[in-house]
């Protein structure tokens, strides 16, 4: 199954976040289909960006979204 997950970049205690398209048998951090997106909890005000159109036509295509990055997806007005 795909899925659209968050990939943990960054230092110890400074998570940087990628919104990535994977298939649900890769670990968290390895290989991914797509990028489509950041996300930085670490600013004041949580930081997103997302390719709105791709995210998109993913989730048209049948990826599903984790519950936190559909959270996030929901913030940015994709959902």
């Amino acid at each position: 199954m795909v899925k659209i997950r968050l990939r943990r970049m960054g230092a110890k205690k400074a998570p940087f976040y990628r919104i990535v398209v994977a298939d649900s048998r890769y670990p968290r951090d390895g290989r991914f289909i797509e990028e489509i997106g950041t996300y930085n909890p670490m600013t004041a005000e949580a930081e997103v960006k997302i390719d709105a159109e791709r995210a998109q036509k993913w989730i048209k295509n049948g990826a599903q979204p984790t519950d936190t990055v559909r959270g996030i997806l929901k913030k940015a007005g994709v959902l």
